[in-house]
């Protein structure tokens, strides 16, 4: 067993893992000595010596009753190491994952989790069972091997030269097999892909009518994906074959050794043909040990991977945490970057000379007063979002501080933490549950009328009255049986529900209608009566509102103040109103139409 898969046996199941494995090397050991003792039992019954030979069914009884009871053991304790390897794995992986810090869910990492909850636990646990094959494959030809040296050195000698040779051919038929299947899974894979965009740009395809070229790539899948198939049918069969032939020649071998022997009288007839069957005996699991081999590479890969999650260290913590006693946020000279992924959660792309993410702030400084609104505006990638994931500790600070309330987030449990926070991200992930349930996710102590208060509020009750099953609706996976706005209202409503004194918001209102915004806009403006509120937000009604804007730009705070203070400097944050006025302006015209101005605001 490797170094990772010995990792992962939970401490409790080391000793029950040692008896199995001893076990596992006693049935192996007794199947050997099973096939050995055949040799003078055989030997003696083609003789003419059935006196002789029913001494000899002393040790075989013993060996095959020896055998039985390590065989009735293997089979009642596997299938229990195994589910409890893999109750202690799924144990270990769950606390792992409430540990990781909120920012490592944004990274590539992430999506991996499922397929290592589902495949690569599964593959681990499952090691179990190879277990028996594996030393079968391997104690069992070295006990005949050592009868055959006993009984006759020679074809001993021969049948263990012809091992290496077995293997050989074995392992390069192996190869052969597995060069096809990887070709073969590659294109399935390809063609699968292909046939899920087919089928989710239907709307798009038709809306276009472009169906025809759309099938095209799926098509070209599908034949790419048949001629894999065929190639691997056709290819396989010499990997297939490779091993029986390398079998068939080394028992070839083995049987002319034994026919010169018996040529020379230095071997009898009998006895030689016993031992060349016994040989086979011992060339034949060989076959299975490469097989084995290959699934033990792959679960010792998985092992691997559910060590590198294992090995994700999470956020430093206090052992004891500290009171918050209000909800003034200071951000001094924060210098932040993502780790060094182009496909984390950084906005802007890796250096390719430093090999690591560029900051995202650069020495930001920002005060969002308690009980007051305050507004992050600025292009994109100019770091809005980081600001709320650091408030809220999705990750540290490269340098500088993030305080609450004067304590730094550091030095606050992240139980401590995220109670005093509520989170409403642009991307709303709701849970498989009804729409009751996902509002009281935000405080699970909240009475029936708490809940139905902050539906109210958010307009959600507006959303129940159209549900078939009314507050009792589930809403899917994801929230996928609601519209974009609609799973944005129960965000909010949650928030509402939760009645956090630190409220963050990033485009909370970004896919609501007309109507449904200025209700939510109400109830937000409640929600921030006596809360600190921090908002992402391009809409020009939400800017305007709030007690404080600050306008990032470059990793940095450039301006910071009220609407019209802003506006009356003619700095960016005036060219930004500008545009964004000029841009609600526009309207669709004919092409036989003059151009229209645009609207006034």
């Amino acid at each position: 067993m490797t170094a990772h898969l010995r990792g992962l046996v939970p401490a409790d199941q080391h000793r029950p893992l040692g008896r199995y494995l001893a076990a596992v090397t006693g049935y192996a050991v007794s199947e050997g000595v099973a096939f050995g003792v055949l040799v003078p039992l055989l030997t003696a019954l083609i003789d003419g010596h059935p006196a002789t030979a029913a001494w000899w069914l002393i040790p075989l009884t013993a060996a095959a009753a020896a055998g039985w009871c390590a065989h009735y053991y293997l089979g009642s304790r596997a299938l229990r190491l195994s589910s409890a390897w893999r109750r202690a794995l799924y144990a270990r992986l769950g606390d792992k994952l409430l540990t990781l810090p909120l920012g490592w869910f944004d990274g590539p990492s992430a999506s991996q989790v499922p397929q290592l909850i589902i495949g690569d636990v599964a593959r681990v646990a499952t090691t179990v069972f190879f277990a028996e094959a594996l030393i079968g494959a391997v104690l069992t030809p070295v006990t005949i091997g050592v009868f055959m040296l006993g009984f006759d050195w020679r074809l001993g000698l021969a049948a263990l030269l012809a091992v290496p040779i077995v293997l050989v051919a074995v392992s390069i038929g192996s190869r052969l097999t597995e060069r096809t299947e990887a070709a073969n899974h590659a294109a399935t894979v390809e063609a699968g892909s292909r046939l899920v965009e087919f089928a989710g740009a239907q709307p798009t395809l038709r809306a276009t009518g472009s169906t025809a070229a759309g099938r095209a790539a799926l098509d070209e899948a599908l034949a790419a994906q048949h001629r894999a198939a065929r190639r691997e049918i056709v290819g396989s069969l010499p990997g297939e074959y490779l091993g029986a032939l390398g079998i068939q020649l080394a028992f070839t071998a083995l049987f002319l050794a034994g026919l010169a022997l018996v040529t020379h009288h230095h071997l009898s007839p009998t006895r030689m043909i016993v031992l060349v069957v016994l040989g086979i005996s011992l060339l034949r699991p060989l076959d299975a040990l490469v097989g084995l081999s290959a699934a033990v590479r792959s679960a010792q890969a998985s092992a691997q991977r559910i060590d590198e999650l294992l090995a994700v260290e999470p956020l430093p913590e206090p052992v004891t945490g500290r009171r918050i006693d209000q909800g003034r946020i200071e951000l001094t000279d924060v210098h932040f970057a993502y780790p060094g992924s182009p496909h984390g959660p950084s906005l802007e792309a890796t250096d390719p000379e430093e090999g690591t993410s560029p900051e995202v702030l650069s020495g930001l400084t920002l005060t969002i007063p308690a009980g007051r609104t305050t507004a992050l505006v600025g292009p994109s990638g100019g770091g809005k979002t980081t600001v709320t994931k650091l408030i809220a500790r999705f990750h540290d600070v490269g340098s500088g501080s993030v305080r609450i309330g004067g304590v730094d987030v550091r030095d606050l449990t992240s139980r401590d933490l995220l109670n005093h926070i509520a989170l409403v991200f642009q991307d709303v992930y709701l849970l498989d549950g009804t729409v009751e349930d996902n509002i009281r996710f935000g405080n699970p102590d909240a009475t029936p009328e708490q809940v139905r208060d902050a539906a109210c509020r958010a307009r959600v009750d507006a959303i129940v009255a159209r549900l078939p099953d009314g507050w009792a609706s589930r809403v899917g996976e994801g929230g996928r049986l609601l519209s974009g706005g609609e799973r944005q209202r129960v965000a909010i409503a949650r928030a509402l529900c939760k009645d956090a004194p630190i409220v963050l918001l990033d485009e909370a209102t970004a896919s609501l209608d007309t109507e449904n915004e200025t209700a939510v806009h109400a109830a937000l403006a409640e929600l921030a009566a006596d809360r600190t509120v921090l908002i992402i937000a391009h809409r020009l009604d939400t800017i305007v509102r709030a007690d404080q804007i600050a306008v990032l730009d470059g990793g940095r705070v450039v301006e910071c103040g009220r609407h019209d203070e802003l506006l009356a400097r003619d700095g960016r944050y005036a060219a930004f109103w500008r545009e964004r006025e000029r841009a609600r302006g526009w309207r669709l015209r004919r092409d036989d139409q003059e151009p229209a101005a645009p609207v006034s605001p």
